[in-house]
């Protein structure tokens, strides 16, 4: 079986596109190849890391990649998890179909929060919304003339 090849974009790949990777390895391993970068770096987030370990998925052994040390690779969709990366998605060569599913950004929703366990909790919430629209993959994908996959 040929798998969909898929980036998942962010802005600074330390967070919601590494969720994203991380769900889709542990989930969809078999149906997908996945990968994940950023339009900037800003290196793995702590707490992402802690709550993806919370829900049995590891993604401490990935690192924050800028989109350009991947465009080589021959993507089938580039899937953007917010609207700067959206808004900023360089061209990817080939013939990789850009779309976008948002998820609000944890660091942002939890730089207020007064305790830890507050701010642990909108990074889970995001996480749980990532997994289940992960979830959805390769289905969910807007056809692709020339491009066909086995479920």
């Amino acid at each position: 079986m040929t798998k969909l090849h898929i980036l998942f974009l962010c802005t600074g790949n330390s967070c919601r596109s590494q969720m994203a990777e991380g769900w889709a390895r542990h989930l969809k391993r078999d149906t997908l190849e996945v990968a994940s970068a950023g339009i900037e770096t800003h290196g793995m987030n702590p707490h992402a890391v802690k709550v993806m370990a919370e829900a049995g998925v590891d993604i401490s052994g990935q690192h924050s990649k800028l989109v350009g040390e991947v465009l080589h690779r021959p993507f089938d969709y580039v899937i953007t998890v917010c609207g700067h990366a959206q808004e900023n998605c360089p061209v990817f060569p080939g013939h990789a179909m850009v779309i976008h599913h948002g998820f609000d950004d944890p660091p942002k929703l939890a730089a207020n929060a007064p305790t830890e366990e507050e701010a642990l909790s909108h990074y889970r919430r995001v996480r749980d919304e990532i997994r289940a629209y992960v979830e959805t993959l390769p289905e969910a994908l807007p056809a692709r003339a020339g491009l066909s996959f086995q479920l």
